[in-house]
């Protein structure tokens, strides 16, 4: 009797193998698949996780806005400053993004620092003089009429124009800017004066 009921038995090898249902099988081999590869040749270390969507890379580092070596003054002393930097709350709102120094119309324009011209003309109604320096740092004056061109080599003192009036509604002045990889900041930071700033994130991880 125990011999007959042992026989009923179906064996392991005969047992049915559960059906799956349509549309499965595919992703169950892949899967297995997928398990086989892992289990057999194991899993190789990847590059790590890179930056959340929409935070750009300017969260992944901070950086310290500080020349090595501060800028010299636009114009000569006392080059009082009429009007300091006052920086968006975005790229887009209203802010001062520079400072003004007081000169007098005709008062000539020195370099801040090496570098090569990058646009000398007319913006709106203004002349406008931009040098590209080292490590992604810009200048700009305003208003300056010069005789250089775009791609002209400057060099740390050299005079590179003149100012015009009608900037300052007050008085007169040239406007010096400082961008750093397009981010404005402060020039008197790049003239030695101040605390160096600190570029954070402009935009929360999601």
């Amino acid at each position: 009797m125990d011999t007959a009921c042992r026989r009923r038995r179906p064996s392991p090898e005969r047992a049915p193998a559960p059906r799956l249902r349509p549309g499965r099988g595919a992703a169950a081999r892949a899967l297995a698949a997928v398990l086989a590869g892992a289990l057999g040749l194991g899993l190789a270390p990847g590059p790590g996780p890179g930056p959340e969507p929409g935070s750009g890379r300017r969260s992944d580092s901070v950086r310290v806005v500080a020349p090595a070596v501060p800028w010299s003054w636009p114009v000569g002393p006392p080059h009082p400053v009429v009007r300091g930097f006052v920086a968006p709350e975005h790229p887009w709102s209203p802010g001062h993004r520079g400072i003004d120094v007081g000169a007098r119309a005709g008062s000539p324009v020195t370099a801040p620092d090496d570098g090569v011209v990058h646009f000398a003309g007319v913006v709106v109604d203004r002349p406008v003089l931009s040098m590209r320096h080292a490590d992604g740092v810009l200048s700009s004056l305003e208003p300056v009429e010069s005789e250089l061109s775009a791609g002209d080599p400057v060099v740390r003192g050299q005079v590179v124009g003149t100012v015009r009036p009608g900037h300052c509604t007050d008085g007169e002045c040239v406007h010096l800017g400082a961008r750093v990889d397009g981010e404005y900041v402060s020039p008197l930071l790049m003239l030695g004066l101040g605390r160096p700033s600190v570029l954070l994130p402009t935009r929360r991880p999601r």
